[in-house]
């Protein structure tokens, strides 16, 4: 686990689930296509209820804020999942 978080990189997922926004940070490998990972994991949990909007590298801010668990947490999940 911890050679993963090594060579990982933290994305941050942006997606609709039944019309409202939600965002998630995400580890990545090095050879993983996160677009594709994250659109099948949302097709696997949601079905059609969720359609991703964006997939980008987090910015350095924003990977600090994950990993210290400071990120902004969604309104209607606490965990922020």
């Amino acid at each position: 686990m911890a050679e993963f978080f090594k060579t990982s990189v933290i994305w941050v997922v942006d997606f609709h689930y039944e019309g409202r926004a939600r965002r998630w940070f995400k580890a990545f490998g090095p050879n993983d296509d996160p677009v594709q990972k994250m659109t099948a994991t949302l097709k696997d949990l949601y079905g059609d209820r969720a359609k991703l909007a964006s997939v980008r590298k987090a910015t350095d801010e924003e990977e600090l804020q994950y990993l210290r668990g400071e990120e902004p947490k969604n309104s209607y999940c606490p965990t922020g999942r």
